[in-house]
């Protein structure tokens, strides 16, 4: 696979770490942050064609926005026409802006196309975390074979990576906020024949302790960098189920805890198999647990090479895609893919980070090719091929960006399994009220005593 690549820095082969710790960038590199560079590692300045426009940060709202249903964001674009469309008939023009996976999708279906829109750099990271990330370029590294961190605090941990691993723990990182929540997430899986089904509905409330305002002392490999609740809703077959899952920094020597309650069973179970290949609970068998929004787990299994970055047509401020009002699921959700005119694709920036399978080690993918956006590093595409080298699933996420506050929702992705010919939406908020910040849970509430407490018939 060619990519034409445009090396920014000084990029590092990744394929072996050697069991060392790699050193922090210099001091001379760290004063890049905040002129030429965002805090987080980004080029300030637009491309020299004028495509990728500079970073002006986030829009302001528009006039019908309404602060006391901050759920509810109108399109802060909506009057921009498209630009041009990228489907089969004119793909090689676009080829080397194009994944190889969303060109196949292309080829597969020829409804599949990009409306490319105007790009806009809208991330809104909050003081501190810019702050940390400054502090991370001379103070964070990677341990233990890049699985673990040291000196790290509560920003991007790599700003200016030298290697695959280090773009991935960026992702992992990424801001969305401290605290937030939405009211109605679901999913929904759409077979090879156009049948629809709902994968689930479910109250889905998210809490990072790393980006606790409050912190003041480096993130610790033994600490929660993630705790998520979700209580399902619907379809019938999963009203009252609950789900909490805790992610340590170190998610390889202790690893994804997650408990659930079955109001069948009336009963609360350790559940030790949501990570890596496992299907996903809500997937229908289209995708595995480390598909979530791109990719969402441990980095142990696979040697991640960081190939490069380059510019790249991606899904982004999808605001109207998520406006319940103009694509509800009844006109997004269709046969073979996610609905064109719902979608807003633009030209960005972005990471490629190449994954291969590590000798001994197993997965269902023995290759991703991963794309994280230069500016919010929770959103992009992974091509994920299978031990014949055969390209079988594409993931994509489906991002906004919060004007009202810091922070955005980069979680809501689909991923089409090439193969059988099916697809699911994920974690969208399309008929619900979307997405806001609030202020934290109790500890407890993220327990597995209280899905126990709260439990019902």
């Amino acid at each position: 696979m060619k990519y034409q690549t445009r090396i920014f820095l000084a990029v590092a082969a990744a394929c072996a770490f050697a069991g060392n710790s790699y050193a922090a960038v210099t001091a001379e590199e760290a004063k890049q942050l905040g002129t030429t560079l965002l805090p987080w590692g980004a080029e300030k300045a637009g491309n020299k064609e004028g495509t990728i426009p500079a970073w002006t940060g986030a829009p302001k709202p528009p006039a019908n926005f309404d602060p006391k249903n901050p759920t509810y964001r109108p399109d802060p674009f909506h009057d921009e026409k498209v630009l041009f469309s990228i489907d089969h008939k004119n793909m090689d023009k676009y080829a080397d802006k194009l994944s190889e996976g969303i060109k196949a999708l292309m080829q597969k279906y020829p409804t599949f196309r990009l409306d490319i829109y105007p790009s806009h750099r809208v991330v809104n990271n909050p003081k501190l975390f810019n702050e940390n990330a400054i502090k991370n370029a001379t103070a964070c590294k990677t341990t233990d074979n890049g699985l673990k961190l040291d000196g790290c605090w509560g920003g991007t941990p790599f700003p200016i990576p030298k290697t695959g691993a280090e773009v991935m723990w960026n992702r992992m990182f990424k801001y969305d906020g401290f605290s937030f929540f939405s009211p109605s997430c679901l999913s929904w899986i759409v077979d090879a024949n156009g049948n629809i089904a709902n994968g689930g509905v479910w109250d889905f409330y998210a809490y990072y302790p790393i980006f606790n305002p409050k912190k003041t002392t480096p993130i610790a490999n033994d600490e929660y960098f993630e705790k998520i609740r979700l209580n399902y809703r619907a379809p019938a077959r999963m009203a009252g189920q609950k789900l909490v899952v805790h992610d340590n920094v170190d998610m390889v020597s202790i690893g994804r805890r997650a408990w659930q309650y079955l109001p069948g069973q009336r009963r609360v179970k350790l559940t030790p198999d949501i990570a890596y290949d496992t299907p996903s609970p809500s997937g229908g068998g289209a995708v595995t647990t480390d598909d979530s929004a791109v990719f969402y787990g441990a980095l142990d299994r696979y040697d991640w090479k960081l190939v490069g970055k380059k510019e790249m047509y991606i899904p982004y401020n999808e605001f109207r895609g998520v406006d319940k009002n103009i694509c509800p699921s009844t006109v997004m959700v269709q046969k073979n893919h996610l609905n064109p005119d719902c979608m807003r694709w633009e030209l960005h920036r972005v990471w490629v980070v190449e994954g291969t399978l590590k000798a001994g080690l197993r997965h269902m993918y023995h290759k991703r090719v991963v794309y994280w956006d230069e500016d919010m590093p929770g959103v992009g595409i992974a091509d994920n091929y299978d031990a014949a080298g055969k390209l079988y699933r594409v993931i994509h996420s489906f991002p906004i960006s919060f004007y009202e506050s810091e922070g955005g929702a980069t979680d809501e992705w689909v991923g089409y399994d090439l193969a059988a010919g099916i697809y699911t939406y994920q974690h969208t908020v399309t008929d619900g009220t979307g997405w806001a910040h609030i202020p934290p849970k109790p500890e407890n509430f993220f327990s597995s005593e209280a899905l126990a407490g709260e439990g019902i018939r």
